[in-house]
């Protein structure tokens, strides 16, 4: 007698979708993290004191720690 097991296909695929979307979720939080730090280590002291940010701010602000 044989068994086919179709819900196994189902499954994977549309966790293989959920894990792909986690996945790129996570690249474009990175990214963002990284761009923002980028942007605040640009300026200069006084232009961080001007918005209420020093640099040791500038890892919690771009981790979203903090909002400005």
């Amino acid at each position: 007698m044989a068994v086919i097991d179709n819900t196994r296909a189902a499954y994977v695929s549309n966790g293989g979708f959920s894990a792909l979307n986690t996945l790129f979720a996570a690249f474009a939080t990175w990214n963002d993290a990284r761009q923002t730090r980028k942007a605040l280590n640009e300026l200069t002291d006084r232009e961080l004191e001007d918005i209420g940010l020093c640099r040791g701010d500038i890892d919690d602000v771009a981790g979203g720690a903090r909002h400005v």
